[in-house]
């Protein structure tokens, strides 16, 4: 992702209509007013707050968020006002055909608390590169991705099926290894290890995580210690170096180059522009966060000048 001028001017957004989804990926400056999540979506804050005020229905909380939260909005959407730190976050509404018997519920979690949730945090991690980093999904390898995040969403949100699926891990088995991973970063991680926490040779274990969360393992980790380290650059003082070493790369070249190829950006350039927002330098990046105007669309799989509503 471009980057340049600064958190007083335009922040970015951009939206993608995909077959069967529409994403929406930001980066917001701090902010007083409101933004709004919408109804019907799953997302994930890539960045962490210390203290944000979110409204859902008539109900208003105030709390931290760590990075990597996921958030499900069934009919009521999320306010959100009172940002006090720089926002990412990725939301992603799938099509109505495919939320068929869900729209009328409630999901079984309090949207404005937000939890962990490593299926969703995978499959997300993979949408937001197509957004910051250009790396294209084809039609079927979203529509793909956003069938297996729907499956999911019933299973652990509205249960309306069961969790064990042939072939893949329970989400509270990838949960067991996400918080495994989260724990070990600094330190040396292996595919036994990782096995380990699903009970399951490494050959079975590679092949069902992949299934579940859309990333082999060795992404995930990687993933994982990449969003540790952006977090870090943007709020610590520790060098690039530091920042590589604490997260579990060996080797400071590599780290950079794999920053880079995933986020869009080198770290040493986000740690310079920190408090700058990305540029809207390429096409569908635009908006502000109190700006009520339709977002602009990079179409995927669409007739082109066809917008298409969020969940549409």
């Amino acid at each position: 992702m471009r980057r340049g001028g600064g958190w007083d001017g335009p922040p970015v957004r951009s939206a993608m209509d995909w077959p069967e989804m529409r994403t929406r990926y930001a980066w917001l400056p701090p902010h007083r007013g409101t933004t709004a999540t919408g109804a019907h979506q799953i997302g994930v804050s890539f960045s962490a707050h210390g203290s944000v005020v979110r409204q859902v229905g008539r109900r208003t909380t105030r709390g931290a968020i760590r990075a990597g939260t996921t958030f499900v909005t069934g009919p009521e959407p999320i306010y959100w006002t009172d940002v006090a730190e720089p926002t990412e976050a990725l939301e992603i509404y799938p099509g109505p055909s495919l939320l068929a018997g869900l729209a009328d519920r409630e999901p079984r979690v309090d949207p404005a608390a937000g939890g962990r949730d490593w299926v969703t945090f995978g499959l997300a991690s993979i949408i937001k590169r197509v957004h910051v980093a250009d790396r294209p999904l084809t039609d079927i390898e979203a529509s793909t991705l956003v069938h297996r995040l729907v499956e999911h969403l019933g299973d652990r949100y509205y249960g309306t099926t069961e969790p064990e699926r042939a072939g893949r891990l329970a989400p509270r088995a990838v949960d067991r290894v996400g918080r495994y991973v989260d724990a070990h970063l600094a330190g040396p991680i292996t595919l036994s290890g990782l096995a380990a926490q699903a009970s399951l040779s490494p050959y079975h274990f590679a092949r069902a995580f992949k299934a579940t969360t859309g990333l082999p393992p060795h992404r995930f980790v990687n993933t994982c210690r990449l969003e540790r380290a952006k977090n870090a650059l943007l709020h610590s003082p520790a060098t690039v170096a530091e920042v590589a070493y604490a997260v579990g790369f060996i080797n400071v070249s590599h780290f950079r180059r794999l920053f880079r190829r995933e986020l869009g950006v080198l770290p040493g350039q986000l740690r310079r522009d920190r408090n700058n927002g990305p540029s809207p330098g390429r096409p569908g990046l635009s908006g502000s966060p109190h700006d009520a105007a339709p977002v602009p669309v990079l179409q995927r799989g669409h007739p082109a000048g066809r917008h298409r509503p969020p969940g549409g």
